[in-house]
């Protein structure tokens, strides 16, 4: 492959770089106060700052990025993922403000890809232009979610019908008010072979039955600001046939699908996040003083801020590897890079962070600095979209196959 950023590229990096210096960092102070003065329900709504944002991206043409073909900017993952890196550097702000941000980037192509033409107008195009906020209700609170196979919610046909029943949580996004739609997966046939028995089915949110009954902290926070992690209760919730996503029995592979785009998305973002961690260790280093001299004069915080360079190196290389493998073979030839950034990403990320934190003293654990928050965002990928585990389940088999 070749590592040069091509023309387009370098045009939509600096674009979105002054983009993020005009009008995105300037507005993480203002987004704070505004997030520390919503009460109820507002505080599950992103705060009038991210509107603004999104005017100002789309009028410069910072738009859908993610999202190729037609109905995005036609990038490749190669191109897409050095701006994804950009918008990881403010992770409240910056994907949201283009269009960019989980879980609506996955619902967008699950239905470019398999929506019908009726769902892609109803769906698709309010979610494209920024109008609606979306959901993917898959993991469940009584099962083990990452091995799809045990989620037991129920997706039943009865007559022209589907009759959906079922807990699920964690569902990001859906505490939003302008959450409209949920992209549900569950069982249509538990005696089918185990990768047939799931399907994928669109429940709006006004649906009778539906309960989105609390938010659900991650480490303390709620997120609310992009809606939420949210507990949601089936209760024989009634949706059309026509609502099912592709084909029933197709839902396991729609998953697949959907989750490796967003793997990839998550680990381009989390290198932005470790660059921003990078340089407020620097600075902070720079300008404590302890026992006579700066910290950054210390030996082991030198020696952090090396490995983090190494590390952030190699994470980039794998990571455009994997994009530019997407692009050539396809999401199923690139399986092996997709799952290693996965494992690889959030862990070093987070150790970045992690010693970022320690340079900053009680500092790194307020909210005086995005430290706290960035490091409690990359923990949880590694549950998001798949653990750790399962991940090196699949890998070592893929390996241990090589020499059957």
């Amino acid at each position: 492959m070749d590592f040069a950023y091509d023309a387009r590229t370098e045009e939509l990096r600096g674009q979105l770089q002054s983009f993020m210096d005009e009008h995105v960092y300037p507005a993480e102070p203002v987004f704070a106060r505004q997030r520390e003065d919503a009460e109820g329900d507002a505080r599950w709504a992103a705060p009038p700052i991210v509107e603004e944002l999104k005017t100002e991206a789309r009028r410069r043409g910072l738009w859908n990025l993610f999202l190729p073909g037609t109905n995005g900017a036609g990038l490749t993952n190669l191109q897409y993922a050095p701006l994804a890196e950009i918008t990881g550097r403010s992770l409240h702000l910056a994907p949201p403000a283009l269009n960019c941000a989980a879980p609506d980037t996955g619902n967008m192509e699950v239905l470019s890809e398999f929506g019908t033409e009726q769902q892609r107008k109803q769906w698709l195009e309010p979610l494209l232009a920024g109008e609606i906020r979306s959901a993917f209700a898959m993991t469940e609170p009584d099962v083990a979610s990452s091995d799809a196979t045990n989620i037991e919610t129920r997706i039943e046909r009865d007559g022209d019908d589907y009759v959906i029943n079922g807990r699920k949580w964690y569902i990001s996004g859906a505490m939003n008010p302008r959450c409209r739609i949920f992209i549900v997966m569950g069982k249509t046939d538990p005696s089918a072979d185990r990768h047939r028995q799931q399907s994928m089915i669109l429940v709006p949110r006004d649906t009778p039955g539906v309960d989105v009954r609390r938010g659900m902290r991650v480490f303390g926070y709620d997120d609310g600001d992009h809606g939420g992690h949210a507990e949601v209760l089936f209760d024989n919730v009634r949706v059309p046939a026509e609502n099912l996503v592709g084909e029933e029995g197709g839902g396991f592979a729609i998953a697949q699908a959907r989750l490796g785009p967003g793997r990839i998305h998550h680990c381009m973002r989390l290198i932005g996040m470790a660059e921003r961690a990078v340089e407020l260790m620097c600075r902070r280093a720079s300008e404590r003083v302890a026992f006579g001299k700066p910290i950054a004069a210390q030996g082991v915080v030198q020696e952090w801020i090396a490995e983090a360079r190494v590390e952030i190196e190699q994470l980039r290389l794998l990571v455009l590897k994997t994009a530019w493998l997407m692009d050539t073979v396809g999401n199923r030839g690139a399986h092996t890079e997709i799952q290693a950034i996965k494992i690889a990403t959030p862990v070093k990320v987070g150790q970045i962070l992690d010693r970022a934190v320690q340079v900053h003293g009680a500092g790194g654990v307020s909210q005086d600095f995005p430290l706290a928050e960035m490091w409690a965002a990359a923990r949880t990928l590694r549950l998001a979209d798949g653990p750790d585990e399962v991940h090196k389940r699949s890998l070592a088999r893929r390996e241990l196959r090589r020499l059957a």
